[in-house]
């Protein structure tokens, strides 16, 4: 499986040990994301990296900032984008299972390796439900059909 992950200046330490621990796992990484730390702006990743995921180059994306919160802001404004903010596992499982999230997001400043390991497996390794859940994600794709005026 192949993953797109994108990073602002504040997540490129985040970022190398998040690729490192994926490649090891067998997943082939696509880095969006900047590998410098001089300050720099998140949604020109979020973009990036929504825009590979949608193009179908990768199955699914990482995006990691300082919080998650913005750039999983910037990458939701694309259709077709369903990034989740998650700090712990058990969300991110759920935002697959429930929400069959297409892009997770944490923050650099939230949490550390370890942790950002175990949401990254918890995402991965789970799987859409589909069922019930699918009216729920009609009704998204309606509020973005809406939203552009289509």
């Amino acid at each position: 499986m192949k993953i797109v992950i994108g990073n602002d200046h504040v997540a490129v330490g985040l970022k190398n040990s998040i690729t490192a621990y994926l490649e090891n796992k067998g997943y082939e990484v696509i880095n969006v994301g900047t590998d410098s730390e001089e300050r720099t702006d998140y949604p020109i990743y979020a973009k990036a990296a929504a825009r590979r995921l949608l193009g179908g180059e990768c199955e699914l994306g990482i995006l990691i900032c300082g919080t998650g919160v913005g750039i999983s802001l910037a990458a939701n404004k694309i259709p077709g984008i369903r990034a989740v903010v998650c700090s712990e596992p058990y969300s991110a499982r759920l935002a697959r299972e429930h929400n069959n999230a297409n892009m997770l997001a944490f923050g650099a400043r939230v949490v550390g390796t370890g942790e950002a390991e175990m949401i990254v497996e918890a995402f991965l390794s789970a799987k859409y439900e589909g069922g019930r859940h699918q009216r729920r994600l009609d009704m998204i794709s309606e509020i973005e059909r809406e939203a552009a005026g289509k």
